[in-house]
């Protein structure tokens, strides 16, 4: 059996480039016979050099790097009908997909080690129109701030910094009239954006989609159907708080395994941000391509990291500042913060 390790070494702030050794003798550990290949500057590196080795009959490749690596390796594999099988080594800010497969995000060799753990799963990928995505795609105003938020603020935060961020585009957040059909359904009016996810995190929250899975064939869809700032932070706040955004009637939660997005103006633009990168306008079909790609995965639960503890920390404080612009009780714990807590 042959693997391929195709790496970004800029990520990791270059500490991917010290590890490549000691990967690659993970890799031969777990029956492979290894090679590595790192991007280059040149446009779509890594999706290339995926295709490539699938049609050169690769059984394994190894995606190291953050979650546009990743993304790309997957278009690289996702048209063929013959895919290897995939695994991944997060090197990136938010690494959303590592942590839906519960791949340690902050040590690369762990995150190899998975592999000698051989347990897999058939995972869910989006297709939109000719592009892929593994984890999210997403219209509207603020999904637009994706491409102005510095991505050191993505690390811990992530929507969250967003919507400070967003605080600065008060003037731009309008509804748009939308027309969104999905399985069984029409969704046909006012929407400040819509979430399409296929996983439960969104820039590590993962409440996102609280009852996601990651091989049923079916897109997590959200609606949000306010324009108000503070209402959106509101809902931001109760998604933290155990997923409780989803039985709000500021939204719309559904299943579905297909979507058809258009705006009823068709002179409005909107724009599609899949995985966290521009993606075009609507209008776009989605549809979801069920257990399309084998990865390997840490079946058990997730290893603790201070980036859980610092991401739950931010979290507190964000609930405890809505419940004070809000004046409402939103982690049930009785009482509405005055501002005065830890």
């Amino acid at each position: 059996m042959r693997a391929r390790l195709i790496y970004n070494p800029t990520s990791g702030k270059e500490q991917i480039k010290k590890n490549v050794a000691d990967i690659l003798s993970i890799m031969e550990q777990a029956g492979y016979e290894a090679s590595a290949f790192p991007t280059t500057p040149e446009p779509l590196s890594a999706k290339k050099e995926a295709e490539r080795a699938a049609k050169a009959g690769f059984d394994l490749l190894v995606a190291a790097g953050g979650d546009g690596t990743i993304n790309e390796v997957i278009n690289g594999i996702a048209p063929l009908e013959k895919r290897p099988k995939m695994a991944i080594i997060p090197a990136g800010t938010t690494n959303d997909f590592a942590r839906a497969l519960h791949v340690p995000r902050d040590n690369m060799i762990s995150a190899a080690e998975v592999i000698l753990k051989n347990q897999t799963i058939k995972t869910d990928i989006g297709k939109a129109e000719d592009t892929y995505f593994m984890n999210i795609a997403a219209a509207g105003h603020l999904t637009e701030l994706t491409y102005e938020v510095p991505s050191h603020l993505k690390s811990v935060f992530g929507y969250l910094a967003y919507l400070v961020k967003g605080a600065e585009m008060l003037p731009r957040i309008k509804p748009i009239n939308v027309r969104l059909t999905y399985d069984g359904g029409v969704y046909e009016g006012e929407a400040s954006m819509f979430f399409l996810g296929l996983t439960n995190s969104i820039g590590g929250f993962e409440k996102i989609s609280p009852d996601a899975q990651l091989n049923d064939g079916m897109f997590s869809l959200i609606i949000v159907k306010t324009a108000n700032i503070l209402e959106i932070m509101r809902l931001v706040a109760l998604m933290i708080n155990g997923g409780k955004h989803i039985n709000d009637p500021k939204l719309e939660y559904i299943k579905t395994s297909k979507l058809h997005a258009e705006t009823i103006d068709k002179d409005f633009k909107m724009m599609i941000n899949l995985d966290g990168e521009y993606g075009g306008d609507v209008p776009m079909t989605f549809i979801n391509l069920k257990q399309h790609i084998e990865f390997y995965a840490n079946l058990d639960d997730l290893p603790y990291s201070v980036e859980e503890d610092e991401l739950e920390d931010a979290s507190d404080k964000f609930i405890q500042q809505v419940e004070m612009l809000t004046n409402e009780d939103i982690d049930g714990d009785g009482e509405v913060s005055k501002g005065d807590k830890a």
